[in-house]
């Protein structure tokens, strides 16, 4: 039963010591040790007077496809590799020929790491590790291992290249910027044909963190999913108008992932009685996690107001657990979208209330059988325990911002097909 991935990282250990093979082969002598930025580019101070953001366009589908992706260009010469935008996990990570013991199926040829390795005590490579776990049993490398909720992992070692960024002002910038070289991954439940994860999360390690320290953006990040295919992703602030965002804080209580806190459910506009639910945003996780109770409170609920409407449960259709039927197959959400009702998490910070709205668009599927099916799923099954995870399907067609230099996470309803106006987009 394929059930889309889950990007959230649930596991970081750092254990074995295996360097680069390639490191002392001829052919990988250091080239790249240049200054941050390569002739012809923008200075930070610059950048922090005018302000500009960096925007992708964002490629992929929650359904059939089951995952968004962007392109980033990285090395000298700059090649494309396509990455899963993943707002879950810290780390970036390419498949990389070290050599690889275990690498998956890629659009691109694997990465050839640069020599310049990132060194054991280096302020990243101590990030990624939990309090009081980090050893340095060689000191000249950082070794990591990431794993996912969806059982996917990779193992390698953090280097430095340069990554190829245009501002949206039309100016660029080269900036070296730590990556992982992973030359052993085990793929996911759900696994996809990408060249690796781009980590958006709020640690150190984060891409967006590491440009922010280098003073190039503002610590923001947000991304537009389209809910037909595509939409587009963000480093900076300038590219909204935050009087036009819904805000909620980030909860102090959550701080290893973007969560705006506790949150009680609603359902058809009434409240379900359950209450205190924490809540993440995840943009590696394709549908949307609750926890079982939650799960069978809001099933009972849906089927409950689906009585006596011309829908059917399906038991064939194995696209995702819970599937409906009709007279006739579906083609769209707009077939049906009139016999479900919309889902909401209302979060409180003791002074406002903020409502994150689902409407059938947010978590409703049509198979490939055209069939209906709920994209919100029982994240027990899958190790998230008492976590509500918000996935790609239920942040469709809104722009949702991850604004770290204020602590707040923010949704507006947006035309996600629409690229924001730019004099450069990073394609």
């Amino acid at each position: 039963m394929r059930q889309g991935k889950v990007g959230l990282v649930l596991v970081m250990v750092f254990s074995l010591v295996l360097g680069l093979a390639s490191a002392s082969t001829g052919d990988q002598q250091p080239r790249w040790r240049k200054s941050l930025f390569s002739h012809g580019t923008t200075s930070s101070l610059l950048v922090n007077r005018v302000g500009s953001s960096i925007l992708f366009p964002v490629h992929g589908n929650v359904h059939p496809y089951g995952y968004y992706n962007v392109t980033l260009y990285i090395g000298q010469p700059a090649k494309p590799y396509f990455l899963d935008l993943d707002t879950g996990s810290d780390l970036t990570w390419l498949q990389c020929d070290a050599p690889c013991v275990r690498c998956t199926e890629a659009p691109h040829p694997l990465y050839r790491p640069s020599n310049d390795l990132v060194p054991c005590n280096d302020p990243i490579c101590v990030s990624l590790h939990p309090p009081g776990q980090h050893k340095c049993e060689d000191p000249d490398q950082c070794d990591y291992e990431v794993e996912y909720a969806d059982g996917g992992s990779s193992l390698g070692v953090l280097v430095k290249d340069v990554f190829a960024f245009n501002y949206t002002n039309g100016q660029r910038l080269n900036p070296r910027l730590a990556l992982g070289c992973g030359y052993d991954q085990v793929p996911g439940a759900s696994s996809h044909p990408l060249d690796g994860i781009l980590g958006l999360g709020r640690g150190e390690s984060s891409i967006v963190s590491q440009l922010h320290g280098q003073k190039l953006i503002r610590n923001v990040v947000g991304h537009c999913l389209s809910g037909r295919s595509g939409g587009f992703l963000f480093f900076g602030d300038d590219l909204y108008d935050s009087s036009q965002v819904v805000w909620s804080p980030m909860s102090p209580d959550y701080t290893k992932y973007y969560s705006p806190g506790v949150a009680e459910l609603f359902f058809a506009g009434k409240t379900t009685g359950i209450k205190n639910l924490p809540v993440v945003f995840d943009s590696g996780s394709s549908y949307t996690y609750l926890n079982h109770f939650t799960y069978q409170t809001l099933t009972s609920a849906i089927k409950k107001e689906l009585s006596g409407k011309p829908l059917k449960e399906s038991t064939d259709d194995k696209t995702l657990p819970l599937c409906w039927k009709g007279r006739k197959p579906f083609k769209t959400i707009r077939d049906v979208k009139k016999y479900f009702k919309p889902v909401a998490l209302s979060f409180t910070d003791g002074r406002s209330k903020t409502l994150f709205e689902m409407t059938p668009e947010a978590y409703l599927i049509i198979s490939l059988s055209g069939n209906v099916c709920l994209g919100m799923l029982n994240g027990s099954e899958v190790g998230l325990h008492e976590l509500t995870v918000i996935g790609d399907i239920s942040m469709q067609d809104k722009m949702v911002i991850y604004d770290n230099e204020k602590q707040r996470i923010g949704w507006m309803p947006a035309n996600c097909d629409r690229m924001p106006k730019s004099k450069a987009v990073n394609i």
